[in-house]
């Protein structure tokens, strides 16, 4: 059995990482077995690189090794590059296909970004893995393959398995053995290796001097969080390699290069967040809802006592937390709840009446002066009446001076002065 460092020179892996040598490993292990692997990791960290050795450490070496992008393909074409079409199964297949299966037998297919398989797709596949039969497009005759399938995803399979995306009976048979490879942001000791040997490369191809960085740059290279990593970390260096005239590198030129350093981007919500902000707002909506239909059905038991027993001390003292309840939401800004009181309204006995409710002041030396404002279903003329002739009152009490007047009535100045233009006085 060859070692990791072997193996790392023979396929040009670049690194020291525990991660990377911990996942070499694996591959090494199982690569004499014919179990199945999955591969699993973010884009751009070298994914494609374990299947390989997985099949040139294998007996199937000698045969075919096809390496297939899963998310390249086209949902309506992607069974027949897999297993294959007969002639006439579809509009266009003039002649039998063999598909990949097929012409791999006896070899290893690396199926890249297998989580981008269609449903129907991901059944046929299941099928091959269980028992080694599969069906061409257009076909009713089963065929036999025997091939070694090592699979690869940067998709969270958990969570593509819970939206139904992914079957969950296939992701077990696919990932009999995981192998996971670390992101390059969490391998900073071979951020800079890997940096100085795509710029050694790049300068063979280019005809050039090498580029090389000073002692910052290596530390602004190692810090910066590389989210395409290892295929992000190589087109800066080649970038850099071909723009620039000096070769060694600076912070200030090196941080051209990075997007978005230092700057202050906004968050990315994810799906299930937003998802969850939007039922906490919903569940605040239907509290405010339920908040306001609960003060509603206050306010209506209040008026029927009102209208049942009169404006009796008992009424008033009994309801006096409701009144304040409900009005100081309202016009907490306008009344000093402090000095409020009791609800008080006219009594009326010639006929009955669905009043309104307004919170008054009691003003010393003074007498008190009841009526009703808003909120009026029903609203009689007697109550009208009242309320007209209290207002007239008390401005000619006050020879006009609505402050007073509002005070002495226990009501808003703005209130008294919607009055005076509802009532043109």
């Amino acid at each position: 059995m060859e070692s990791v460092q072997a193996i790392k020179q023979r396929f040009g892996i670049i690194g020291n990482d525990a991660g990377l040598n911990r996942a070499i490993e694996k591959a090494i292990q199982v690569a004499p077995t014919d179990i199945s692997v999955l591969v699993t990791g973010e884009s751009g960290v070298g994914k494609e690189s374990i299947p390989k050795i997985i099949h040139q450490l294998s007996h199937r070496k000698h045969g075919k090794y096809i390496a297939v992008n899963c998310g390249a393909i086209p949902e309506g074409t992607i069974d027949s590059e897999l297993f294959g079409h007969e002639k006439g199964a579809f509009t266009g297949a003039t002649q039998t296909r063999s598909g990949y299966f097929e012409v791999a037998d006896g070899g290893t297919i690396f199926l890249d970004e297998v989580g981008e398989l269609p449903l129907t797709t991901q059944v046929r596949l299941l099928r091959v893995l269980e028992n080694g039969e599969f069906i061409k497009v257009g076909s009713s005759k089963v065929q036999k393959t025997n091939v070694r399938i090592v699979a690869a995803t940067n998709v969270n399979m958990f969570e593509a398995i819970q939206k139904e995306k992914f079957r969950e009976d296939l992701y077990y048979r696919l990932s009999t053995v995981e192998i996971h490879l670390p992101a390059l942001r969490k391998r900073k000791d071979d951020i800079h290796l890997l940096f100085r040997k795509f710029a050694s490369d790049f300068a063979i191809k280019y005809k050039m001097p090498t580029i090389r960085l000073d002692d910052n740059a290596t530390l602004l290279l190692q810090k910066y969080r590389w989210s395409g990593n290892i295929r992000q970390l190589r087109n800066v260096a080649e970038q850099i390699s071909v723009l620039e005239r000096n070769r060694t590198i600076t912070t200030d030129t090196l941080r051209g290069y990075l997007p978005d350093v230092g700057s202050n981007l906004p968050a990315v919500i994810g799906k299930q967040k937003a998802e969850s902000d939007f039922s906490n707002e919903r569940e605040i909506l239907y509290k405010v809802l339920f908040d306001m239909k609960s003060d509603l059905n206050d306010l209506k038991k209040l008026t029927m006592e009102l209208m049942k027993s009169g404006n009796t001390q008992d009424v008033q003292k009994n309801n006096e937390g409701l009144i304040q309840k409900i009005y100081s939401k309202d016009d907490e800004d306008i009344v000093d709840t402090s000095r409020t009181e009791v609800l008080s309204i006219p009594q009326q006995t010639s006929e009955p009446i669905t009043p309104a409710i307004e919170i008054i002041e009691e003003t010393p030396e003074e007498d008190k002066y009841h009526f009703a404002e808003e909120v009026q279903e029903e609203e009689t003329l007697s109550l009208h009446d009242k309320e007209l002739e209290l207002i007239k009152k008390s401005l000619e009490r006050h020879n006009g001076k609505r402050k007073l007047a509002a005070a002495e009535l226990g009501i808003s100045e703005r209130t008294l002065y919607r009055k005076i233009k509802q009532f043109d006085l």
